[in-house]
C-alpha cells in the first residue's frame, strides 16, 4: 500500500472477508511503522477518520492520541457523538478543543469559497499544532486521506488533509494513512467490521469544511446556526425514508427574500433542500422526497427555525451542478 496511485490489481473491497484481509494487512503494517512511539490523530468524526481511529485502536492501543477540534461547523449534536464513541465507548485518549471563536472570527466577511476553505485548512493546522507542541513522544502524524481526495486535490478544489501541512509541522511527523487509497464506500465496509456504529460507518459525506460550505458567502453566525438547526430536521425526516438517498441537506444562501410574520412585512433566508443519489460522487441525480414528507420539513423548518421563510427544493443534478453549493 504505498505511494499514492492504486494498483490496477487492487481488488476492490465489497465484502466483510476482503475488510478482515485489509485489516490484518494494516494492523501489521501499522505495527511495523510505528512500534512503540505515538502517534497523532486529527478526529473528525467522519467515517474516514473514524475508520483510521479504529485501525489504530486495534494496532497500537494507547500510543494513539486523538485530537478532535470543534471549529464550529460541524452538524448538530457531532461533536457530543466523536466523545462518545471515542473516549468513553473505545476508551481512546481523546482531546477535545472548542475553537468555534477562533474559526468564526477568522472567517468573517470572507465570501470567496476557495478562500474559505483555505482559511478553514490553514487554522485547523493551527489549532491542531498548538496541541500537538504541548504532546511529547509523538513521532506519527495519522490522516484520513481517502483516495478521492488525492484524485481531487489536481485542480478540482482543496483538500486540507493532501499535501497542506506546513513544513515546520511536516517535517516533526512520519505520515501514517493506512486509507489513502480506498474509495469511500470501500472505507465504510472496513469501518462497519471494525465494529464501529451504523450511525457514524453510514453517515453522509460531509465536506471537510463542513457546514462551512453549506452557509454559502460570508458565514455569520445566526445563518450557520440557523443551517445547523434546519438540516437537522431535514436528516432526520428524511432518515425515515425506507431507503434514504445516499445525501440529504441543506444549504442557505446569502441572500434575503421578503416574507409575512404575525401580519407583518420581514426578510428572512430561504434553505434550500437537496438529496442525491450516486455511485462514485462524479455524477449525480436528484432523489424525489415524498411530498407529505417534503411540507412536513417544509412546516418544521419555518415554525422553528429563526429567520428563515422560504424552504427550497434544489432538483438539479450533476453534472452540471456539483453536490455541494460551494
Amino acid at each position: 500500500m504505498q505511494g499514492n496511485v492504486r494498483p490496477e490489481s487492487m481488488e476492490r473491497i465489497t465484502t466483510d472477508v476482503l475488510a478482515q484481509a485489509f485489516i490484518e494487512e494494516q494492523v501489521q503494517a501499522l505495527k511495523e511503522q510505528i512500534g512503540e512511539d505515538k502517534v497523532l490523530l486529527a478526529l473528525s468524526g467522519g467515517v474516514d477518520s473514524s475508520v483510521v481511529a479504529a485501525l489504530l485502536i486495534k494496532a497500537v492501543g494507547k500510543q494513539l492520541v486523538c485530537v478532535h477540534v470543534n471549529h464550529g461547523l460541524l452538524r448538530k449534536g457531532e461533536p457530543e457523538q466523536v466523545v462518545s464513541v471515542f473516549r468513553d465507548e473505545l476508551k481512546a485518549e481523546l482531546i477535545y478543543v472548542d475553537a468555534v471563536d477562533r474559526f468564526l472570527d477568522k472567517l468573517a466577511g470572507v465570501a470567496d469559497p476557495e478562500q474559505k476553505r483555505k482559511i478553514i485548512g490553514a487554522e485547523f493546522i493551527e489549532v491542531f499544532a498548538d496541541e500537538a507542541k504541548k504532546l511529547s513522544g509523538v513521532k506519527f502524524l495519522a490522516q484520513g486521506t481517502i483516495y478521492p481526495d488525492i484524485l481531487e486535490s489536481d485542480g478540482v478544489k482543496a483538500h486540507h488533509n493532501v499535501g497542506g501541512l506546513p513544513e515546520d509541522i511536516a517535517s516533526r511527523f512520519e505520515l501514517v494513512e493506512p486509507v489513502k487509497l480506498l474509495y469511500k464506500d470501500e472505507v465504510r465496509v472496513v469501518g462497519k467490521a471494525l465494529g464501529l456504529p451504523d450511525n457514524m460507518v453510514y453517515r453522509q459525506p460531509f465536506p471537510g469544511p463542513g457546514l462551512g460550505v453549506r452557509c454559502t458567502g460570508a458565514i455569520t453566525r445566526d445563518r450557520l446556526e440557523a443551517v445547523r438547526e434546519a438540516d437537522a430536521i431535514v436528516r432526520e425526516e428524511i432518515d425515515k425514508m425506507e431507503t434514504p438517498p445516499w445525501q440529504y441537506f441543506v444549504a442557505i444562501p446569502d441572500m434575503v427574500s421578503t416574507g409575512i410574520k404575525d401580519g407583518k412585512r420581514y426578510m428572512g433566508w430561504a434553505a434550500i433542500i437537496r438529496a442525491v443519489n450516486t455511485v462514485d460522487a462524479v455524477t449525480a441525480s436528484s432523489v424525489e422526497i415524498p411530498w407529505p414528507m417534503l411540507t412536513r420539513i417544509r412546516d418544521r423548518i419555518i415554525a422553528e427555525v429563526p429567520g428563515i421563510n422560504r424552504v427550497l427544493w434544489d432538483v438539479s443534478e450533476k453534472p452540471v451542478s456539483t453536490i455541494e453549493f460551494e
